[in-house]
This record gives structure tokens, C-alpha cells and sequence, in this order.
């Protein structure tokens, strides 16, 4: 039976795009890749506003500023990680080295576990912040709860994700363990022989030596 390691079975294989596409794990990317988006768009475009006896332009989420700039941080590193990691996973089939795709499947458990909490605060604390404002003139409540409620499915989509690159890491610990070999690494792969003379071939009769005893023969006149 052919063995592979953290999610690679078809490793040197070509790359199947609709089964890539059907996968739970990049459906999960593409949903976060949208939140992401909705989260940081919706604060640069209505996130801040300026009042009618101030002239600076203040954060909707009860006039504070770190709120808006930390949704705002998250989601864009989140939309770039998506990105990042959906070509990481496009990619990773065809990596015959079982230990870079190690780091990959590990940088992919880390950074889903860190953006799940970093998620569940910026929820946390944006959904505090809008309980908070009292002064809510000509502030798009629309789009802070948008902003609230993404951020709440980017934590679910998020720690799915952490799931995945669990389950994915889980299982390449397992097939090592039972005796996986990695291509690049094995040493007793034979190089494939030359092929024999076919059945029955027989030399040539004009076939000599061109080398001869090692004397010289003058020719004859």
C-alpha cells in the first residue's frame, strides 16, 4: 500500500483542480478570505467619522481608535494568510520531502490557532466597544454590526481551520510512524538496468576490435 506523510499521497503527482476546489479545508480558506475582507473593508470605509464640532475623524466603536485599528490589522493579515496558504495547499502535494511539508502543515496549525484567538478578541472587544457608544450620530450601525458579526464567523472558520491542520498533522505523525519513507531521502531505490539483448540476437560478423592487439600494422602495397 503507498504510504504519505501530512496530507500528500500524491506527492511529485500533477495537481487536480477540482478535487483541490472540493476540499472542506479550501472552501474554509475562500469563506475567511471573504469575512477577512468584509471585516477590513467595512472599517476603512465607515469605520471612522468626524463630528460636527471635531474636525480629527474618530473610530465609530465608541470614538476608539485601537478598536478600529486592531479589527482593521487582523483582517488584513488574514486575508494575506489565506492567500498564502491556499497556494501553500495547491502546492503541497508535489513536495516530495516529507519534511518541508512538516513545516508547512505546522506553520498552517500555528498561525489558524493564533488568528482563531486573535479573532475572539477582536470580537470580544469590538462588541464591546459598540455597547459602549452612546453617541451614535451619523454612525452606519449597519456596518459596525457587520464588522461584529464576521468577526464572530471568522472564529468559527478559523478554529475549523485549526481543526484541519490538526487532523492533517495527526495523521502525517501516524504515517511516519508506521514506517513511511520519504522519496528524497531513500537510498535503496534501484536505478532502473539497461535493457538485455533481445532472445536469439547474434553479433554482428563485421564486428572487430579497433583497437587490435595494441601493434602496429603497416598497410600492404
Amino acid at each position: 500500500m503507498e504510504r504519505s506523510a501530512y496530507g500528500a499521497s500524491l506527492a511529485g503527482g500533477s495537481f487536480d483542480c477540482e478535487s483541490f476546489i472540493k476540499q472542506p479545508q479550501t472552501i474554509l480558506r475562500v469563506l475567511s478570505w471573504v469575512f477577512s475582507i468584509v471585516v477590513f473593508a467595512t472599517i476603512t470605509a465607515e469605520g471612522f467619522i468626524n463630528s460636527y464640532s471635531q474636525l480629527e475623524t474618530k473610530c465609530i466603536f465608541n470614538q476608539n481608535d485601537n478598536a478600529c485599528s486592531y479589527g482593521s490589522a487582523v483582517g488584513i493579515l488574514a486575508f494575506l494568510a489565506c492567500v498564502a496558504f491556499t497556494i501553500l495547499d495547491a502546492y503541497l502535494p508535489q513536495i516530495s520531502n516529507a519534511k518541508e511539508r512538516k513545516y508547512i502543515v505546522i506553520s498552517d496549525l500555528v498561525f489558524s490557532g493564533a488568528w482563531t484567538f486573535l479573532w475572539f478578541v477582536c470580537f470580544c472587544f469590538l462588541a464591546n466597544q459598540w455597547s459602549h457608544t452612546t453617541d451614535t450620530q451619523g454612525i452606519s450601525g449597519d456596518g459596525a454590526r457587520a464588522v461584529i458579526a464576521f468577526s464572530f464567523f471568522s472564529i468559527v472558520s478559523w478554529a475549523l481551520l485549526t481543526l484541519f491542520a490538526y487532523r492533517r498533522y495527526r495523521q502525517g505523525m501516524d504515517e511516519v510512524g508506521l514506517g513511511y519513507t520519504d522519496p528524497s531521502h531513500d537510498q535503496n531505490t534501484p536505478y532502473p538496468g539497461y535493457p538485455s539483448a533481445p532472445e536469439g540476437y547474434q553479433q554482428s560478423p563485421f564486428t572487430h576490435n579497433p583497437m587490435g592487439d595494441g601493434s602496429y600494422q603497416p598497410p600492404a602495397y
